[in-house]
């Protein structure tokens, strides 16, 4: 029973419980519209760190996943098999 509680803290409140907790308060504060706003917000600062080609670069990266990972799912249908699972991100 220790080991599952091995990563509670003197609060009585694992790091994760307390991670979630506060995820769903800002939630809860944002609303869907604070969030838009905010990703809104930190697009545009990696746009400035990047600059117009290295943010036309990254688009062009995750557009190459979408079409592999859509070309994986359209073989794992015809062999009739699921498709492998994604790796964790790095």
């Amino acid at each position: 029973m220790a080991e599952e509680h091995a990563d509670e803290r003197p609060g009585g409140m694992t790091v994760r419980e307390a991670g979630k907790k506060g995820g769903q308060a800002r939630k809860e504060e944002l609303g869907a519209e604070g969030y838009a706003a905010l990703g809104k917000k930190g697009g545009e600062a990696r746009k400035g760190q990047l600059g117009p080609d290295g943010y036309a670069r990254l688009g062009q990266k995750g557009g190459q996943r979408v079409r592999q990972l859509i070309e994986e799912g359209k073989a794992a249908e015809q062999r009739g098999t699921p498709p492998a699972p994604e790796p964790p991100p790095r």
